[in-house]
């Protein structure tokens, strides 16, 4: 009886805890994509504005969805390669702004355009390969390449916001690279309502092109909320003041059993895969420089141990080569080459490997010296208050000091981290920055592998520990100038990409980190799930896109 209560109170008041009280009929709160006071609403920084900006507001001309490995028509009503360097699409009609004027082809040429004005747009390297935009009638536009990247090219498809001209058109290099942009004005089923400290509410846009063809956005209001505790998201969906969570949060077995939170699984691993985590090795440090070192390293992890322990089984062990079990990347997954040249937990493997290279304890104390008889001491990193790596990076230091590679772990702070991380100044380092589900699996060997790395003192897009193989970068090259339609080339690429991911291991792939997805159904039914797969069901920023805003078009109010 006391639980039917407290369910009808949930049900029948409306949440003031974060300042404005809205029907809660009509409202969705989301937690778990905000860990800052909402400040930047600009899509040309996507990567630092509230999120939903990309998604919610603006909207790209094709969606992707992870569930399928298909892209989605989105801005663009369809979109295809009419000869090798020409790529058409054809705009959707009837689309408007939320001010009320209309959406051209125009808008959408000078979206691209404008980044080759302006060199600081992220996307500006697009002209590099695209040569040129023609405009072939009101509705239809030809991408005219003179390198085409087909892989980079669909990435961009679903990553570039289209902007309307008749507000950026005025605004300075400075205003469109560095202003926040408050009240956007973009073409999707919410805009921006208002904002405070602790939240962004998202009001729905009734003259939304997509209601016309079929998608319905439930909630009158979407309330992104910055909660900055994984303890208080638990709170909050076990009070109901929290419908969709995309935090982190430990004892899901728990919170199932007694709370009924709703999970993409059932069972464990109850989460979907977001990322390959994994430990990036700083090649140019001995003797981490030796390829065969890493290896020992390999088969010396016990990456069951890491999901048991840090994660409560709500993730799984990677496969060797890391690519993700989704299916527009698990198909291309090189088995033969896996079984040949892959890693396993094997200690008794990585001891005798360590004792051919010459490293073994000479002075009794447990810890392997070099063949020369010097002692040596390896730090791993990982961000200090990020739990579950921290105990992550204490297992794998466990595993390696077993074998008798003396590693300690280090605990730096996120900014300091992160300058060791980009910088190259680590000996190992977890991480998962740039390893995330994409629209093509060239992104994640791009990431392990990026070329620019060796020569940059920073490198953002992955590389981190600075390995140089020419191969790769023909290989990458390759990979990016393959149509989506040719997999059998795609597919010996990525055997070969992942022979020398195998061989060399400059990345050691261990877990799928979680997509991390709660609900509860005191307000809101019909969550995605593994019976119910419609929509990918994170709310982090660049997932919008992924479909995850297909989830406000299915969800029922209670």
């Amino acid at each position: 009886m006391k639980k039917f209560l407290v369910l009808s109170m949930v049900l029948l008041i409306t949440i003031a805890a974060f300042g404005e009280t809205f029907e809660r009929s009509k409202t969705v709160y989301v937690g778990g994509g905000m860990w800052s006071p909402p400040s930047n609403w600009n899509p040309f920084t996507s990567w630092n504005a509230v999120t939903g900006t990309i998604g919610l507001v603006y909207e790209t001309l094709f969606l992707y969805d992870p569930l399928s490995g298909e892209f989605e028509p989105w801005l663009a009503e369809s979109g295809r390669w009419i000869n090798s360097n020409t790529y058409q699409i054809k705009l959707r009609e009837g689309i408007s702004w939320q001010d009320g004027k209309p959406l051209t082809i125009d808008d959408v040429i000078f979206t691209f355009e404008i980044a080759k004005k302006y060199t600081g747009i992220n996307y500006s390297p697009i002209w590099e390969w695209l040569e040129k935009i023609q405009k072939i009638d009101d509705l239809t536009l030809n991408f005219v390449f003179s390198d085409p990247r087909y892989q980079e090219w669909g990435q961009q498809l679903i990553s570039i916001a289209i902007v309307p001209k008749h507000i950026w058109e005025s605004r300075t290099e400075e205003q469109i690279l560095q202003g926040a942009n408050e009240k956007p004005v973009g073409s999707g089923p919410y805009y921006v309502e208002s904002w405070a400290d602790d939240r962004n509410v998202y009001r729905k846009n009734p003259q939304w092109w997509g209601i016309k063809v079929g998608y319905d956005p439930k909630p009158e209001r979407v309330v992104i909320l910055r909660i900055l505790s994984n303890n208080v998201a638990v709170g909050m969906l076990m009070k109901g003041e929290l419908d969709w969570s995309n935090f982190f949060l430990p004892g899901i077995p728990i919170l199932k059993k007694s709370y009924g939170i709703h999970t993409w699984y059932s069972e464990a691993p109850y989460m979907l895969p977001a990322n390959t985590t994994g430990i990036f090795l700083n090649v140019k440090k001995y003797p981490l420089n030796i390829a065969q070192f890493r290896r020992a390293m390999a088969f010396a992890i016990d990456p069951n141990k890491i999901v048991d322990r840090a994660f409560e089984k709500m993730v799984e062990p990677s496969n060797a080569v890391g690519i993700m079990p989704i299916p527009g990347w698990i198909k291309y997954y090189p088995s033969e080459v896996a079984e040949k040249y892959g890693f396993k937990y094997d200690p008794q493997m990585a001891k005798e490997i360590l004792d051919e290279l010459g490293f073994k304890d000479v002075n009794g104390d447990g810890l392997r010296e070099d063949p020369n008889g010097k002692s040596f001491k390896l730090t791993i990193e990982c961000p200090y208050g990020w739990t579950d790596w921290m105990v992550s990076i204490q297992s794998i230091a466990e595993d390696l000091r077993k074998v008798g590679i003396n590693v300690e772990p280090s605990y730096p702070d996120t900014s300091k981290y992160n300058d060791d991380l980009y910088g190259g100044k680590f000996d190992i380092i977890l991480n998962n920055y740039v390893t995330g589900v994409s629209s093509t699996i060239w992104s994640y060997f791009n990431a392990v592998f990026y070329p620019d790395a060796v020569e940059s003192e920073y490198s953002y897009s992955g590389n981190f520990g600075k390995y140089e193989n020419p191969d790769v970068e023909v290989l990458l090259d390759e990979l990016n100038r393959t149509p989506f339609t040719n997999e059998e080339k795609i597919r010996q690429t990525v055997a070969q990409l992942s022979e020398i991911l195998l061989r060399e291991l400059p990345f050691i792939p261990l877990w799928y980190n979680g997509a991390w997805f709660q609900a509860v159904e005191n307000v809101w039914t019909n969550w995605p799930d593994e019976n119910n797969p419609y929509a990918w069901p994170i709310s982090w920023g660049g997932h919008w896109q992924l479909c995850g805003v297909k989830v406000l078009f299915n969800i029922k109010a209670k």
